[in-house]
């Protein structure tokens, strides 16, 4: 079972996110609905939020911690931002420190996701759910 939660202001990440969905034959939940908590265990959890006021929201910041990491088997960070890709790290961090393995690829967009990007992040959803 693979899963996909994220957090979006402003919609860019939630397309993001729906794109990532459809390629992992799952669906996107918003971190801050409700059944947005992992209880079963996952093959590969797909986490994705933009970067606001150099931080990850308080939303998606409570979520992952309340994440238990013995569900997820292998996790894959997506971001949309205007500025820096540093929500990232952020993400991938807080992952790591739950104990999740993290790929070392990653799904990003600057601004609203192009065809492109679209296109590259089913890429990166195919090879990660192999």
């Amino acid at each position: 079972m693979n899963a996909v939660r994220f957090y979006s202001r402003s919609g860019n990440t939630k397309i993001l996110a729906e794109a990532i969905a459809k390629a992992a034959g799952t669906e996107a939940v918003s971190v801050d609905a409700a059944g947005a908590a992992v209880t079963e265990p996952v093959d590969v959890l797909f986490v994705g939020g933009a970067l606001y006021a150099y931080g990850l929201d308080k939303h998606l910041k409570a979520w992952l911690s309340e994440l238990d990491g013995a569900k997820v088997k292998k996790a894959v960070v997506f971001s949309t931002s205007w500025l820096s890709k540093h929500s990232i790290d952020l993400i991938r961090n807080a992952l790591q420190a739950k104990g999740i393995d993290v790929a070392a690829d990653y799904i990003y967009a600057k601004n609203k996701p192009s065809a492109e990007d679209l296109k590259a992040a089913e890429e990166i959803v195919k090879k990660a759910i192999v």
